[in-house]
């Protein structure tokens, strides 16, 4: 069988990985992929990336199935291009993307269906939302209410960072249509997690919870990244938290949106916030949905299946997905990303990669911007690797990510040394060197 990805990042390496390794796959071809996917055996890259394009290649090479990786060609309507030649992906349709194409759209979403989710208010006039600002106070969160590459969320600690994420939004076009109108929040207060589940329209089946960390660098400082790392389990994402998760916010996100007509399938992933303390009962607000596996979550979440993935992407395609399960490895799965020199403002490109290991059961490197340049592998963005290992408790997982981390180098690089830090003892927080 031939299976199809469509992406060029971590997260379309590791599904591309993991779909190879079913006994019924005979290659995966990725489009257009990276430097990872290019060497990697039962892989091959093809250099297209539009949607009639793909469907045509799909067509032409028997592809049995094709997955969605990222969010700009779902938001373009890959799905339905798709759908409308009778060719089986994974995904949701232009419509549902909105759920993460527009904030403002999946807001509104939210209030019409009664989803736990921070209090807004939406903005296309600047002197509006300068006002709005200085009646709420900091701190305060300000979004582009379209898609930024994970980089259109700014949360301004002073009014004089939230004024200027304003004029950088609707003042000087730097974000395009992105920023043409712009989200404000009030700010929340606790710990992220992310939670991925896959849908067929009408059946969920929740996937491994994850926690990413969204901040440039240790402590959670910085500015936000479109992710420096995350693992698998969550353990704030108790099984009481679970069961209202999908009880709460999951299926009503479903079920509204067939109410709204617009069915939902794919991956769906709601980031959310979870209030301080540990009583069961406490406050869970979604931040924000996006319409396909997280990145970097994807990566440790693919690490720690054991069953055929396959298997269940075919139940959801078929609409059959209440008849599917995944086996999970009862290890910890942690990811840490290496980025490009600058990043997450003007990455440098073109640098140089050595070090790269040789793959390993319980350590991957999952490439995202990487080409290979003959003999040598290359820097072509600001998520370069993301280097991702299993273990038997989050401090093991860690240490063998952060050992690989050690021997990989390009100039420029810049990684967290901190990832699970919400997850280790206080005596095991103590970071690893970044030289």
């Amino acid at each position: 069988m031939k299976l199809l990805v469509i992406g060029s990042g971590g997260r379309e390496h590791a599904l591309a990985w993991r779909l190879a390794r079913s006994p019924r796959v005979h290659k995966v071809y990725v489009a257009p992929g990276n430097g990872g996917t290019q060497r990697a055996e039962q892989m091959e890259n093809i250099p297209l990336t539009n949607a009639e394009e793909l469907a045509d290649f799909v067509q032409r090479e028997g592809i049995a199935l094709t997955v969605v990786g990222p969010e700009a060609p779902l938001a373009a309507g890959v799905v339905d291009v798709f759908r409308a030649r009778g060719l089986k992906i994974f995904g949701p349709t232009k419509a549902a993307a909105q759920l993460e194409s527009s904030k403002d759209y999946a807001k509104a979403f939210m209030v019409r269906h009664n989803i736990p989710t921070a209090r807004y208010e939406t903005f296309t006039d600047p002197a509006k939302a300068h006002a709005y600002i200085d009646q709420e106070g900091a701190p305060i969160v300000i979004k582009a209410d379209g898609l930024a590459a994970g980089k259109g969320v700014v949360v301004a600690a002073t009014l004089e960072e939230a004024h200027a994420a304003v004029d950088a939004m609707l003042g000087d076009g730097s974000m395009g249509d992105a920023g043409a109108r712009v989200v404000i929040e009030e700010c929340l207060v606790g710990e992220e997690a992310s939670f991925i589940v896959m849908c067929d329209g009408r059946n969920v089946l929740a996937l491994a919870t994850s926690q990413d960390h969204k901040r440039l660098q240790d402590g959670d400082r910085g500015p936000n990244t479109g992710g420096m790392g995350a693992y698998s389990p969550a353990p704030i994402v108790t099984p009481e938290l679970h069961h209202r998760i999908m009880r709460e916010i999951i299926l009503p996100t479903v079920q509204g949106m067939t109410r709204d007509g617009i069915p939902y399938t794919g991956f769906l992933y709601a980031g959310l916030m979870i209030a301080p303390g540990d009583d069961p009962d406490r406050e869970i607000k979604t931040l924000e949905f996006n319409c396909r596996m997280g990145d970097p979550e994807t990566q440790p979440i693919m690490m720690r299946v054991k069953s055929d993935l396959l298997d269940a992407l075919e139940h959801a395609v078929d609409g059959t997905l209440d008849q599917a399960d995944i086996v999970w490895d009862r290890r910890t799965a942690l990811g840490a990303v290496l980025a490009a020199h600058n990043y997450p403002n003007t990455p440098r490109t073109g640098d140089v990669i050595r070090g790269l290991p040789a793959d390993a059961e319980d350590c991957m490197v999952f490439h995202a911007a990487t080409k290979l340049d003959g003999d040598e592998t290359k820097t072509t963005g600001g998520r370069v690797l993301c280097v991702t290992a299993l273990g038997d408790s989050v401090k093991m997982a860690r240490d063998r990510v952060y050992e690989a981390i050690d021997g990989i180098h390009f100039d420029g690089r810049q990684y967290r040394t901190d990832i699970g830090w919400r997850a280790l003892k206080p005596s095991q927080q103590k970071p690893k060197s970044n030289a």
